[in-house]
């Protein structure tokens, strides 16, 4: 029988809560535009690149369009005028970068090949050579119907899915979530890059950064109930995700507003932006207003009045996790339209 530890209910403050970046906030209605954040003494900083000219006469997303809507959205993030320098600030030469990517949904809503090749191309000009880079997701399979193709070997980025590697043989766990770990994530990343996919979800109500942390662990099926609450909060505690998590680029390219997470096209909608960020909470609270203002575009009602607000949103801020904020007054919107 597999020896399966979880850690004790007393190490939870001191290995989850030990370090934890960001404030605690109370539960808030949906943030304010960019223009009525008050100013406050911890700002969590979210940056929208939008390009209404990013895909070819096809309606494919155009390669080089997609790299320059990545500079212009992490140069934003930066406040800085030159886009390779930040990604040093993210790895350096030597360590081993994952790039987390999300392909439930196939072709129509997944993280975008061309978006995850631009994001390669600048670690690799931070000097990650690129078999130090590993693309990967829950199954390989998965990765394949999205459009990724799946390596293992060579002097290139790798591509393969936990099934390839499986999950550690002991449990982690903080508060409701007590999970087997991918072993890319434990054993082949020193640096996490988020690559969420912006959605509706038919429990959670949002889908984004978040929640993408569920394709790291065996069990995510288990954490479904309550609307994914606690167990989201709780899940991107563990040690392992917030001390190797470095920025989250939600791929807001195609987005989805009902009927999610998988891929439903008439409720798919060619949003054309980036969204990054290195607060999490913060980016899905931006997040869900964009999929709210959608849904009211199309006439459906309030993810609230269909009892599918994401509250795990307002936990993950809370006093008990402080992995970011979700207070409107505290998230300075930067945008940008790219000509």
């Amino acid at each position: 029988m597999r020896n399966e530890r979880i850690t004790s209910r007393r190490s939870f403050l001191s290995n989850c809560l030990a370090g934890v970046a960001g404030i605690a906030a109370g539960e808030h209605s949906l943030p304010l535009d960019a223009g009525e954040a008050a100013s406050s003494a911890t700002q969590a900083r979210v940056a929208i690149a939008h390009d209404a000219l990013l895909r070819d006469s096809g309606g494919a997303v155009d390669s080089r369009r997609i790299l320059h809507l990545l500079d212009q959205a992490v140069k934003s993030f930066f406040d800085v005028d030159e886009a390779t320098r930040p990604w040093t600030r993210i790895v350096r030469p030597g360590q081993m970068v994952g790039v987390k990517v999300n392909t439930l949904g196939g072709r129509g809503i997944s993280s975008n090949v061309r978006l995850v090749e631009a994001i390669c191309e600048r670690l690799q000009g931070a000097g990650v050579r690129p078999q130090q880079i590993v693309i990967w997701d829950r199954d390989s399979a998965e990765l394949e119907r999205a459009g990724f193709r799946v390596r293992t070997g060579g002097n290139q980025a790798q591509c393969f899915g936990t099934d390839r590697m499986g999950y550690e043989d002991d449990l982690v766990s903080c508060g409701s979530v007590g999970s087997r770990l991918s072993k890319i994530l434990t054993q082949r990343c020193d640096v996490l890059i988020n690559v969420p996919v912006l959605k509706d979800h038919d429990g959670a109500g949002v889908t984004a950064a978040l929640k993408n942390m569920y394709g790291v662990i065996h069990n995510p099926n288990k954490y479904h109930p309550n609307g994914c609450n606690p167990y989201i909060a709780d899940l991107n505690m563990l040690p392992e995700i917030r001390t190797k998590l470095r920025l989250t680029i939600c791929d807001a390219t195609n987005a989805c507003f009902e009927g999610g997470p998988s891929f439903k096209p008439e409720f798919t909608w060619q949003h054309n932006a980036l969204i990054v960020a290195q607060d999490s909470v913060a980016l899905d609270t931006i997040g869900w207003r964009i999929i709210e203002r959608k849904r009211a575009e199309k006439g459906l009602k309030t993810l609230d009045a269909e009892g599918r607000a994401p509250h795990y949103i307002a936990t993950a801020a809370d006093a008990a996790h402080r992995l970011g904020t979700n207070d409107p007054r505290r998230i300075t919107l930067a945008e940008v339209r790219v000509a």
